[in-house]
């Protein structure tokens, strides 16, 4: 027998045996996840997440069930979604939602475990007591530091070193907003750069930030953290096709649906993590005791094919700097 054929066969085998209260036939531990995307569009999410939750035992099917719901990018689905998964009895929810879903499921229950995923701090938000001892009933991933913001203020200044404005999309319905627009004032002004706050939380409101984009011949776009804009990447990133004009997202899944370019960590790793913390949770360990993980590594994601679809060339060195070049 091969070692890696040995290796999965001590997986699965690992993942049959452990977990005794869940032995008893029929009575498999249930995980809903909570995804702001659709299904389809999830994959490779879904993928790092029963990654993380494998590493813990357990195994898709085989000694756990994962619940299933999808926000399709609509914030107001959270309560009806949660509220489902809430009275199917699962043992642990991953909210991998972003603030929004983050907060509507803490205050949709106080007992069962969840397990976030937010761009925000979950102190300053409460819904943790501190990163290092929750305390309550959920844990999770914050993705949240300010130096993100700035950096990629700092990644456009690179691409229009001749000047100009930068206009910011946020939005106006994300708990974020104020202290990421904040975020963006202070390195605009560190930076010497002009900066304009334009706010959509509608497809009609971000076609008409993109009419103004237009008519104020803004240089360069950065879009804010938004579950309501990853789950539109494909329509921003045409907009700005339309538009000829370079931005900055968050994600690189931003980045492979047409966008320019993102700077932030690796969204797989985070939702490994949410898969981790669910098995860790399942296992025996509470919420309250589990430390709020923060993203280590980060990635600068470059769009060639997009860059060149604008008639932009991007700075030698700043290529040689991407850790993902897609062309």
């Amino acid at each position: 027998m091969e070692r890696r054929d040995f290796i999965a066969l001590f997986v699965v085998a690992a993942a049959t045996s452990m977990s005794p209260a869940y032995a008893e036939k029929g009575a498999l531990p249930v995980v809903g996840y909570l995804g702001f995307d659709s299904a389809e569009k999830s994959t490779e999410l879904l993928v790092a997440f029963r990654e993380g939750l494998r590493t813990k035992g357990f195994v898709e099917n085989q000694n756990v069930t994962i619940e299933y719901r999808f926000a399709e990018g609509k914030y107001d689905r959270f309560p009806e979604l949660i509220a489902n998964l809430v009275q199917g009895h699962v043992q642990v929810i991953v909210a991998a939602t972003g603030t929004n879903g983050a907060l509507a499921t803490t205050a949709a229950t106080k007992t069962i475990p969840i397990v976030f995923a937010i761009a925000m701090d979950p102190v300053s938000l409460g819904v943790v007591s501190s990163l290092s001892r929750p305390g309550g009933n959920a844990t999770g991933v914050s993705m949240y530091t300010p130096q993100l913001v700035a950096k990629r203020l700092e990644l456009l200044a690179e691409l229009n070193p001749e000047g100009g404005a930068i206009a910011v999309l946020t939005n106006p319905t994300n708990p974020n907003v104020d202290v990421t627009s904040a975020d963006a004032q202070a390195a605009a002004k560190l930076l010497g750069r002009q900066i304009s706050i334009l706010k959509a939380s509608t497809d009609q409101q971000i076609a008409d930030a993109f009419d103004e984009i237009k008519d104020r011949k803004y240089v360069a776009l950065l879009v804010n953290p938004d579950a309501f804009y990853i789950a539109r990447r494909e329509q921003l990133a045409a907009l700005c096709d339309q538009n000829r004009i370079p931005a900055i997202y968050e994600w690189s899944l931003f980045v492979k649906n047409g966008g320019l370019m993102s700077y932030a960590p690796r969204i797989t790793d985070v939702s490994r993590q949410l898969g981790v913390y669910a098995g860790k949770i399942l296992n025996g360990a509470a919420p309250a005791d589990l430390p709020v993980e923060q993203p280590t590594r980060f990635e600068l994601a470059i769009n060639l094919k997009a860059a060149k679809a604008i008639g932009l060339s991007i700075p030698p060195n700043l290529l040689a700097r991407a850790d993902e070049v897609i062309e």
